[in-house]
């Protein structure tokens, strides 16, 4: 008989941006007859006036699984993302992924979240050796070299542990700012998508703590001349895969900016401070305006080139949301506007 440690996730209440949580149980191999599962997995519970979700009276709030990953950092362990549910097994106002309309996960989601190695309040290696401010952007996207891909180490070490715990990594590059880097998860259904997310971003910031390297999820981590950091979302459902017909994929983007409560309604769960980014510079469109675009990375909607050429059959890539942004937030709402 062998035990395991289960490392329980979950989404606390902090406001604007909700952060990561986790503890660990440890549970003998022999209750699960095989790999564990979030079927197989008992709830638990933790103090929710500690992390904004309870208050002290009645404190108790229920952690549920949902999903189980192998921990490859870690001997005889697991990664469980929860949903918190109130006392009452009811889903808990910060339970966002209950939200998510997609039972039969028609909608297909691919993230790109974007983030910066953060060291003594600047990007990692931002002043370098000699303390001199660093070069302008240009050399730093895609780049290679010790002056231009910074932290690789950390990625490298991050994009492994993921791939290991079965999140369906699609890529990571160096991004345009110099510290900052992106990842590319894709999954089928809002819900995995969102899952896939939180827990490759726990498995993130969980690595930097080897290093005293911290993750800044900020969408405009330094001002100036320096680009946002943002969390695209890519996403379709059988109509978009399957529609053949520029006025229907102009239809839907359209719904997208129908009235000014649906811009909004996207805007505010699309990431804290998001203004600061969506300025119209830097690769996006202004927070305060609506657009869509063939291959116009300057929109708010860009429709890939590979849809068009595939014959207006692919999806579609709403590029407002930050990279603090919550994923099951972004799915529910994206899947909101497409049905609608």
């Amino acid at each position: 008989m062998a035990k395991l440690k289960f490392e329980y996730i979950w989404l606390d209440g902090s406001v604007p941006t909700q952060g990561l949580r986790s503890k660990t149980k440890v549970l003998d191999d022999e209750k699960f007859g095989g790999e564990p599962t979030a079927e197989k997995l008992p709830d638990w519970s933790f103090d929710g006036s500690s992390t904004n979700q309870a208050s002290g009276g009645a404190s108790d709030c229920i952690l549920r699984p949902v999903a189980v990953y192998p921990d490859a950092d870690r001997r005889n362990a697991y990664l469980v993302m929860c949903e918190v549910m109130s006392a009452d097994g009811t889903p808990h106002p910060t339970n966002a992924r209950a939200t998510i309309d997609d039972d039969d996960n028609d909608f297909w989601f691919g993230f790109e979240q974007e983030y910066t190695l953060w060291e003594n309040g600047a990007p990692i290696g931002f002043f370098g050796n000699s303390g001199a401010y660093p070069r302008p952007q240009g050399p730093y996207y895609c780049g290679v070299g010790s002056r231009n891909a910074i932290g690789r180490h950390i990625v490298e070490e991050h994009f492994d542990i993921c791939l290991d715990a079965g999140l369906n990594m699609e890529g990571i590059n160096a991004e345009v700012m110099i510290g900052q880097w992106e990842y590319q998860i894709f999954a089928k259904g809002g819900k995995d998508a969102g899952d896939q997310i939180w827990v490759s971003r726990y498995l993130l910031e969980r690595t930097c703590e080897k290093y005293g390297i911290e993750v800044n999820w900020e969408p405009k981590p330094v001002n100036g001349d320096w680009n946002g950091s943002g969390m695209h979302v890519n996403f379709s459902n059988t109509l978009l895969r399957t529609a053949g017909s520029q006025d229907i994929y102009n239809e839907i983007c359209e719904k997208f900016g129908a009235s000014q409560d649906v811009i909004d309604a996207h805007i505010a769960v699309y990431g804290a401070d998001n203004n600061k980014r969506l300025t119209g510079a830097h690769e996006t469109q202004a927070i305060d305006k609506f657009s869509y675009g063939i291959s116009d990375r300057g929109a708010s909607i860009r429709i890939p080139i590979a849809t068009v050429e595939s014959g207006w059959k692919g999806w579609l890539e709403d590029r407002r949301p930050a990279s603090n942004a919550d994923p099951y937030k972004v799915a529910s709402r994206v899947i909101k506007t497409v049905k609608s």
